[in-house]
């Protein structure tokens, strides 16, 4: 007996390849960040999954443990999300309205990739919390969000320096330094309750 055969096209079929062909895309922009180095890959193609995953676990790691979070004075999930989306969008404008020749989403796309050292500095903090709180413990954690913090810097631009006018590229890293400062300073600051 002869097994049926569905063809990729047929409707109402789950096929695990799509879903594969994205992971192994944002597993290789995941690499680039990693090992940043001047490509136009991320810039070429470009996708918000991997941004999305990013910053749902980052606003995840940042919840405090209290049932009634609203006195804790933590960030809620909603605050990080659209701390990082919009200033993700605000990079953006200031990029194109600085002249650089990079569309909307490919700028999306970098910033959004470039909160992966950032959401590790998050879970190595997540962990040192657990040991004995002190100096030490606050010296460790200001050492990792320091060399996760530059990574993101370093990777960033090394995908957006391109994209911008010779004379007008201090304009536009500053705001991305400003962005990846003010969510290094959500994780140093993070303690659980």
């Amino acid at each position: 007996m002869a097994e049926a055969v569905e063809s990729p096209g047929d409707r109402g079929t789950a096929s695990p390849r799509p879903l594969m062909r994205d992971l192994k895309a944002v597993g290789k922009k995941f690499m680039h960040v990693l090992y940043p180095r001047k490509s136009n890959t991320l810039l070429r193609d470009w996708d918000l999954w991997g941004p999305l995953i990013l910053c749902v676990t980052l606003a995840l790691m940042l919840q405090r443990g209290s049932v009634d979070s609203e006195k804790d004075g933590g960030p809620q999930f909603a605050e990080v999300f659209v701390i990082v989306w919009f200033g993700a969008v605000t990079i953006t404008l200031n990029s194109k309205l600085l002249g650089g020749n990079i569309s909307f989403f490919q700028s999306l796309c970098v910033l959004g990739y470039c909160i992966l050292p950032l959401t590790v500095a998050m879970l190595i903090c997540r962990l040192v919390l657990l040991a004995d709180p002190g100096p030490i413990n606050f010296m460790v954690r200001l050492f990792v969000v320091i060399v996760m913090f530059t990574w993101s810097i370093v990777a960033s631009t090394a995908f957006l320096a391109d994209s911008q006018p010779p004379n007008r590229k201090a304009l536009a890293v500053y705001p991305v330094f400003l962005f990846y400062f003010v969510i290094s300073w959500m994780i140093l600051t993070f303690t659980p309750q």
